[in-house]
């Protein structure tokens, strides 16, 4: 949610912080603004609507110096205008700042400041920190730094925070609490951005800034800081990324870029964890191993898994409900993050707990991930953000390397994630006992020909994109299946909804007549997934039941028959592999729907309205 962007160095700052801000972009925002310093005097830009608005305010009219920093909001306290976007001064302008995050006690702390005769300019939680910042920096001893300090002190709730003072043109004060913020140096200065690809361009070497550390950015060098001021030591994290995967190249959107991209997402997820077992030639001389996790007595002990996530990540841990349950035979339970850190849950020794986040600084995750630590449970995070909180608080971290995923909407990350918690499950299984020699290698050969069984699909995108081109403006839109379908209909439905603005729905299609086919007639397309052989005659039935009320039909099912062409209107074929791995394939053809129909409905499939890609607060 939102971006935080600042620069200081040998450069004109206001071109740094646009591009870094479009590079933000896919985390939602209503407005966008900069506040540069110049001849120690701050000077601020900012507007609602598009960063592009913005860069063509610059470009008539524009702001030099080198050093600022830069903000996307979405909005939460205060409309959408350009008095509420960020930044935020002071008074007298002497002190400018950003915020991502929600300041709980801000009511309290702007009652205070209005009886000490503080006039507000805007609706927003953020103007307090300025205000705040300032009334220590007047009244306490000229430190900026210290100034910030015992702000921090008053401020109850989530933050990530960019300062700069006029009196202190040489510096920018950064700080973070439950909001992301990194920070890095390169040869044209240093830098400071709410996630990895602003800083791509410039660096690949960054601090990810833990709770309550404060980085002073200077123009040739950074220091960490801890929440009183005192000096912190710490290496910086080496970025692999490829400043060129946060870009477009011949693609018109992100999204589809990154659809294109999931076949190396999951071959990169899969292959640093197939190993050669030189030591038992009767296994074909491969294993599943995972560096980050030594199967033990915790795994040989457990009875139940726990796996908890948020939306597009908590779908990934419905199938992999399905997948441990069948490969290990141990029972699993799936808790949206949000409810579980509420609901009282009952916590067990021998319980594994596994928490799934893109971003890895998904906030109900956190807080759910934080619940299970404090009794006393470990965790395994699945993420594909190295450096994330997620990755440095759980107890073992399993990266999914899917790269940047800059699209809103999850893709890539999702089906890497799939892919690593088949291989977690597929090798518990085998640790187990439950799975064996010819079986344990029949799936991982089957496993390490989805890549390019992805790449067959995706090189019949027009039988997608025709499709949509006759259906996407039904009304109701639902997605059904059974079993390992089950979750892949959920996920549709929500990258639909997500992006096309369209009733989308998902549900066990044995449900169709607890209450969904109520709904059913003319104005509804039903999409069936059906890849799981020993039901198809159970799914023929539900198919059958939505097309003789009127509903238009596509049914997502193996090459090589023909069960359900008498019945439906449309089928699309996925290459053929296992029935438990068809969540793998199945859901790049629901992918592409939800992106043509996006298209077709003129909608911006990598920028959805009311949403961000990072969902850092509740």
């Amino acid at each position: 949610m939102c971006g935080i962007t600042g620069f200081i160095g040998y450069e004109e700052a206001a071109p740094i912080l646009i591009r870094a801000l479009k590079k933000l972009e896919y985390r939602g925002y209503d407005s966008a603004g900069i506040a540069i310093i110049h001849d120690e005097k701050i000077f601020v830009r900012k507007m609602k609507g598009r960063i592009n608005l913005l860069e063509e305010s610059l470009v008539e009219n524009p702001l030099s110096g080198q050093a600022g920093i830069g903000h996307t909001r979405w909005a939460t306290h205060g409309e959408p205008s350009d008095i509420n976007s960020h930044p935020h001064t002071d008074s007298d302008g002497s002190i400018a700042i950003v915020h991502n995050g929600i300041i709980e006690n801000y009511i309290k702390l702007k009652q205070w400041l209005q009886s000490r005769g503080v006039v507000f300019l805007s609706d927003t939680d953020t103007e307090v920190i300025a205000h705040i910042i300032n009334h220590f920096y007047r009244n306490g001893n000229g430190a900026i730094l210290q100034a910030v300090i015992e702000t921090l002190k008053l401020l109850d709730g989530s933050y990530a925070l960019a300062v700069v003072c006029a009196d202190y043109p040489d510096r920018i004060i950064a700080v973070r609490k439950d909001s992301p913020l990194i920070a890095g140096s390169g040869a044209a200065g240093s830098f400071i951005a709410s996630d990895i690809p602003a800083l791509l361009e410039y660096t690949h070497d960054v601090y990810f800034l833990n709770d309550g550390e404060i980085a002073v950015l200077y123009r040739d060098h950074i220091e960490l800081r801890g929440n009183e001021g005192e000096i912190i030591l710490r290496a910086t994290t080496h970025i692999d990324w490829d400043a060129e995967s946060a870009v477009k190249n011949d693609f018109p959107h992100f999204m589809l870029k990154e659809i294109f991209e999931q076949p190396k997402a999951m071959e990169d997820a899969l292959r640093p964890r197939l190993k050669k077992n030189d030591l038992n030639n009767a296994l074909n001389n491969t294993l599943i191993d995972f560096d980050e996790i030594k199967f033990d007595e915790n795994w040989a002990d457990a009875r139940r898994i726990v796996i908890t996530a948020c939306g597009t990540a908590y779908n990934a841990g419905v199938i992999g409900k399905y997948a441990f349950e069948h490969f290990a035979r141990i029972p699993v339970e799936v808790d949206i993050a949000s409810e579980y850190r509420y609901r009282n849950p009952i916590f067990n020794k021998h319980d594994i707990f596994i928490v799934i986040s893109q971003s890895g600084e998904t906030a109900d995750t956190l807080a759910a991930m934080r619940l299970i630590k404090q009794n006393g449970g470990r965790v395994i995070a699945i993420t594909n953000a190295p450096g994330s909180t997620l990755s440095r608080e759980a107890d073992t971290t399993v990266y999914t390397y899917a790269g940047p995923e800059i699209a809103v909407a999850s893709t890539k990350a999702f089906t890497s994630q799939v892919m690593c918690i088949y291989l977690l499950a597929l090798e518990l299984g085998r640790f187990r006992g439950h799975i064996q020699g010819g079986l344990y290698q029949k799936y991982i050969a089957a496993l390490s020909a989805i890549p390019a069984q992805a790449r067959q699909i995706l090189d019949k995108k027009e039988v997608i994109q025709r499709f949509a081109s006759r259906q996407y403006n039904k009304t109701k839109m639902f997605f059904m299946g059974r079993q390992f379908d089950y979750p892949v209909s959920m996920e549709s439905a929500l990258k639909l909804k997500e992006i096309s603005y369209t009733h989308s729905e998902a549900f066990a299609a044995g449900e169709l007549k607890h209450g969904p086919i109520a709904l059913i007639g003319a104005d509804t397309l039903v999409i069936s997934f059906a890849t799981q052989k020993v039901l198809f005659e159970k799914m023929a039935s539900n198919i059958r039941e939505v097309t003789s009320r009127g509903a238009a039909s596509l049914v997502i099912t193996w090459e090589g028959g023909d069960f359900f062409d008498t019945i439906t209107d449309e089928t699309f074929a996925l290459p053929k592999t296992e029935d438990c791995f068809s969540p793998l394939l199945a859901v790049i053809p629901a992918q592409l729907f939800s992106y043509y129909c996006a298209i077709q409905r003129g909608n911006d499939p990598d920028k959805p309205r009311n949403l961000a890609k990072s969902v850092t607060v509740e």
